[in-house]
């Protein structure tokens, strides 16, 4: 099956314009399960390729070499992960000051580890 979906934003008060965008399914889908799957997608892609580019500048990271790509990527995505997981603060802080708290403190980085001091 081949999907269409038609997309319409407004982002700061300012229309965009109208985008088309195709997938190709697998199986045939109701226009519902179609919106769910498309949605189901984009949230993947915001919640992981996009923080790890912001938090981790992984578009720019240069390792095209053997196996050090997915190496490097597997393990931005366990930093990640265990980075989000870590609510041992009970002030709501950023991704990205959570990264840095745990560079800058051996404590805080070995608590976040599960390696208490």
């Amino acid at each position: 099956m081949i999907g269409r979906v038609d997309s319409f934003r407004v982002v700061g008060g300012k229309p965009s314009d109208l985008e088309q965008r195709f997938y190709l399914c697998s199986r045939d889908l109701t226009a519902e399960e179609m919106a769910l799957a498309v949605r189901a997608h984009w949230g993947i892609e915001n919640q992981l390729h996009w923080m790890l580019d912001v938090n981790f500048g992984e578009d720019a990271c240069q390792v095209r070499k053997d196996n050090a790509p997915q190496n490097l990527s597997l393990l931005k995505k366990i930093v990640l992960n265990l980075i989000r997981a870590d609510t041992t603060d009970n002030v709501k802080t950023s991704l990205r000051q959570k990264r840095k708290r745990a560079a800058w403190d051996d404590n805080i980085r070995m608590r976040m580890l599960g390696l208490w001091p």
